[in-house]
């Protein structure tokens, strides 16, 4: 019976309706789908487990020679013998893509954990092994992600010499390329290298933003160059950058240009002049933002009452009292607390000579 069993299942089939027999075969088509998937997975799972203990492996032998070389240098040869000896047996292994991946990611170790004349010896190395060539191919690439990556090995070895060829990125369609160019830029040359900023024609993102400023302050070069032409850019993400930097670095002297921006088209602009403004406590803008502060945006009211906060005067109490039953909420509140303010104050400036009225 049990020797049958197979025959009468494909008896049955045979007899069945042919959706019955549809389901069946896309079931048996599933299953050896689903059994070579777990075969390969399977086979995929040891395949990476391999390579991880090679490179490792590699790893290990790279770092140590790297090491060996670092400090097998003298004080009369800029290569010692034992150095040229490394340098070329390292050569040997550049050739092999996969061996020469780890060798740039043991460098950037080393490089991230050593500063100094020790550190630039290291960026030396990069050139000395040839890998500058590699990185230089990857920038000819048709593929935006490598041309990424070969701009970071730059901008981590510091390979100045190469900025030419990188600025030839400076409206590519991809942001992440636009954008390890400009980190490049910064990185290498500071606010010297902020000057790719004069013909960017693509939108200069928030992220982009926060991580050009944190790069710049993490320098040591404090002289910051003159922002005035930034903030007259066709280029609106320029021109908010600018205003960041104009708080960061409180650049008073382009009171004059940040007054103009008070009346650009593009309220994002207007909003972040005003923040400029109010962080430098430019006095001379309030009256301009009283004057017109009907024909403004809410958030540009908003951001003004903020600024009035830290800048109120009595004088202020007509123009308050005109929108303290403002019909957005926020803007009502806002100018109710300046009143308060203002209130709270002339009480204690009273307070004294009404206590004299009453005791005389």
């Amino acid at each position: 019976m049990k020797n049958n069993l197979p025959l009468l299942i494909l008896e049955t089939l045979k007899n069945s309706s042919p959706i019955i027999q549809l389901v069946w075969g896309l079931s048996g088509v599933f299953f050896i789908f689903i059994v070579i998937l777990i075969i390969y997975l399977k086979y995929l799972r040891s395949h990476l487990r391999n390579n991880e203990k090679i490179e490792s492996k590699y790893q290990e032998e790279y770092e140590s020679r790297l090491v060996n070389y670092l400090y097998a240098g003298n004080d009369n040869e800029s290569i010692s013998p034992k150095q040229q000896i490394i340098i070329n047996e390292l050569k040997n292994h550049i050739a092999d893509p996969f061996k020469r991946k780890i060798i740039i990611s043991t460098l950037l170790k080393l490089r991230n954990e050593i500063s100094g004349e020790i550190g630039e010896s290291i960026d030396k190395l990069f050139i000395k092994l040839g890998l500058l060539h590699y990185s230089l191919d990857k920038l000819k690439s048709k593929k935006w992600e490598v041309i990424a990556i070969g701009i970071r090995e730059l901008s981590q070895f510091k390979i100045k010499a190469v900025h030419k060829i990188i600025m030839n990125n400076i409206n590519h369609p991809k942001r992440e390329v636009r954008k390890e160019m400009q980190l490049y830029l910064v990185h290498l040359y500071a606010f010297k290298g902020l000057d790719f900023l004069n013909i960017l024609e693509t939108s200069l993102s928030e992220w982009d933003q926060i991580q050009l400023l944190e790069i710049l302050q993490l320098n040591s070069d404090t002289q910051i160059t003159d922002i005035r032409p930034w903030l007259k850019s066709s280029n609106d993400s320029v021109v908010i950058f600018a205003l960041k930097l104009a708080k960061v670095y409180n650049q008073f002297e382009v009171k004059n240009e940040l007054i103009e921006l008070l009346n650009h088209d593009s309220e994002e602009v207007r909003i972040n002049t005003i923040s400029a403004l109010k962080h430098l406590n430019i006095f001379e803008a309030k009256t301009i933002l009283k004057n017109n502060f009907n024909n403004r945006t809410h958030e540009e009211q908003i951001v003004f009452l903020k600024m009035m906060e830290n800048v109120y005067e009595n004088s202020d109490k007509k123009f308050l009292l005109e929108h303290m039953n403002h019909k957005n909420l926020e803007i009502k509140l806002l100018v109710n607390k300046i009143l308060k303010s203002i209130y709270i104050e002339e009480f204690e400036l009273d307070e004294p000579q009404l206590k004299k009225s009453l005791t005389a």
